[in-house]
């Protein structure tokens, strides 16, 4: 087995596993309870699917400079799926979105009642 073989399994791997991973939040979305789940699902698929998705493209095509775009992305991908997945459900509580029952404690519910 050639070397170059080696690294397009490895890096084909690494691409369906973060396509699972997207798939899995799809998945999520139809039947997780609240708006706050799914949220917490898409943010968590994001940032740990299309990075690894990344990763599988940059290990199939290295180069330093496609290595470099890749950390970047990675990077970019990570801050922008944590700040919007906080900021979505964030919004959603605000316009009156409530959690499922069995999230205890609701430690946002004094500060809306406050303003």
């Amino acid at each position: 087995m050639s070397s170059e073989m080696i690294i397009t399994v490895i890096g084909s791997a690494l691409l369906i596993f973060g396509a699972a991973i997207i798939f899995s939040a799809a998945i999520g979305v139809l039947k997780l309870p609240d708006v706050f789940t799914r949220t917490s699902a898409i943010g968590t698929a994001a940032g740990l699917g299309v990075s690894l998705m990344i990763v599988g493209v940059v290990v199939i095509d290295f180069s330093v400079l496609n290595l470099i775009k890749g950390i970047i992305a990675i990077i970019a991908q990570l801050i922008t799926s944590a700040i919007g997945s906080f900021v979505l459900a964030r919004a959603s509580y605000m316009t009156g979105s409530e959690p499922v029952s069995t999230t205890l404690p609701d430690e946002l519910s004094h500060q809306a009642n406050a303003t």
